[in-house]
């Protein structure tokens, strides 16, 4: 049974779990997303989402306190100046994990892990577009179709001129 634990070791002892996870946030930071194990992958995305969360209010208590955890001062400018302005209206949830396959060496299941607001293939197929297209929307469009207006437009306008035309052959 697993009762009252919370944290996964991943192998290794305090200080050396704590640098590896300083290491691989201080890397998402800077570059975005990276390749890793799932099990660090998870560890980590619980390790830096509080930090982005105080990131979001910028004040030097703040700054001090995310970096005693990086050790970085790149990787705290890059997650005050870009990810924070950029996560600011979301309310949690700024890592994703997707699952990879299977290291070649040694079969450890891999993942990537990546900031979910910069990634720009994912937010240019988001669902929030794709679900315009509902029921509702669909019986409006039925009700009232945009094409119908510049045809009624285009008819009142014709009908003058075949008007004229059915006089002057009524004249001949």
């Amino acid at each position: 049974m697993r009762h009252n634990k919370a944290v996964n070791h991943l192998g290794r002892k305090s200080g050396h779990r704590k640098a590896l996870l300083s290491n691989m946030a201080c890397s998402l930071v800077l570059h975005k997303r990276i390749t890793t194990t799932v099990a660090k992958a998870k560890a980590l995305k619980s390790y830096l989402e509080p930090l982005v969360t105080k990131s979001k209010d910028d004040s030097t208590h703040n700054r001090r306190v995310v970096f005693s955890y990086l050790k970085n001062k790149e990787a705290v400018a890059e997650l005050f100046r870009t990810v924070a302005p950029k996560v600011a209206d979301r309310p949690g949830g700024y890592l994703r994990v997707l699952h990879l396959g299977f290291r070649q060496g040694d079969a450890a299941d891999m993942a990537l892990i990546e900031f979910v607001d910069f990634n720009e293939a994912a937010l240019a197929s988001s669902p929030k577009a794709a679900k315009k297209t509902t029921r509702r929307s669909r019986a409006k469009k039925a009700e009232a179709p945009v094409e119908e207006t510049p045809v009624v437009e285009a008819t009142v306008a014709e009908e003058p001129v075949a008007e004229a035309a059915v006089e002057e052959a009524k004249a001949e």
